[in-house]
């Protein structure tokens, strides 16, 4: 697994991306909310040039997320969806599971316990 970027909001939340086996692995780290999201945009972000993009989004760092890092996500999941790859979520924390399931998101986007698992399915 190579790490080949790192970037992180002023608002806290840090972002890195690494690669395995042609699966683009994205970790964030903190909350994500309207001033902080950037970073996991911009991670998210699929290429145009991307064929089948796809993608785990580790969120076993995140605290607390708000209805924009939803909004994010469902956005990035129609993205790949769109460009014939896949987005799958792994490792929420306790906090994180509770609003995605409050809002329906675990029945639209498939979460996994660990980012092993993710991959593996």
């Amino acid at each position: 697994m190579a790490d080949n970027h790192q970037g992180s909001d002023a608002n806290g939340l840090a972002v890195s991306r690494r690669s395995r086996d042609g699966v683009l692995i994205v970790a964030a780290h903190g909350e994500i909310d309207l001033t902080s999201c950037a970073p996991l945009a911009q991670a998210l972000a699929v290429p145009r040039e991307a064929t089948a993009p796809r993608t785990v989004v580790d969120l076993s760092g995140v605290t607390f997320m708000d209805s924009t890092g939803i909004n994010l996500l469902i956005g990035a999941d129609q993205a790949a969806r769109g460009a014939q790859g896949w987005l799958r979520l792994a490792a929420p924390t306790e906090a994180v599971l509770r609003t995605m399931q409050l809002v329906g998101l675990d029945s639209v986007i498939p979460s996994y316990r660990t980012v092993s698992e993710a991959l593996e399915a």
